[in-house]
């Protein structure tokens, strides 16, 4: 089963909601701590992330750009919990990821993340759960169109 863009824009939105769960390393954010516009100064951390929030992971948690082993909660302080409290974070430009910081920065998205983060959190979850199942819908590649990466954010050379 294929879907449209407005099924996968709508699915994006939910799933980013897993970061409610989990943690990351350092090194899959740093350029939004350490080098957002490529010029490697200081505090050059990206315009869509709270300037305190960076300061303090950049302080307590990932102080090297190459930090590959420190991790961080994904949703701090409720990392270990499946709640809204992730969608609140992104409204406080606290969301570790570039594409945490894509739904607060397009409108429609925004728009989304805070008709959430208002709601009842068992919408939440029951919107949650359709979304994995149309996911799970979604066609397998095989054979050369696709390919498994060794690196999830990373396509294969």
């Amino acid at each position: 089963m294929l879907c449209s863009p407005p099924d996968l824009s709508i699915m994006y939105r939910y799933h980013s909601g897993a970061h409610t769960i989990g943690i990351s390393h350092c090194n899959s954010f740093s350029e939004r701590l350490y080098n957002f516009t490529g010029r490697s100064v200081p505090g050059d951390a990206g315009p869509s992330l709270d300037a305190e929030y960076a300061a303090n992971l950049r302080r307590t948690n990932c102080t090297t750009r190459t930090d590959n082993t420190t991790v961080v909660e994904m949703d701090p302080g409720s990392f270990l919990t499946f709640d809204l409290s992730y969608y609140h974070g992104l409204l406080k430009y606290q969301g570790l990821f570039q594409s945490d910081a894509a739904l607060i920065t397009d409108e429609a998205a925004r728009a989304d993340v805070e008709s959430v983060a208002k709601g009842p959190p068992e919408v939440f979850f029951q919107v949650f759960a359709r979304s994995m199942m149309r996911m799970g819908m979604i066609e397998v590649k095989t054979g050369g169109d696709g390919e498994i990466r060794r690196h999830c954010a990373v396509v294969n050379n």
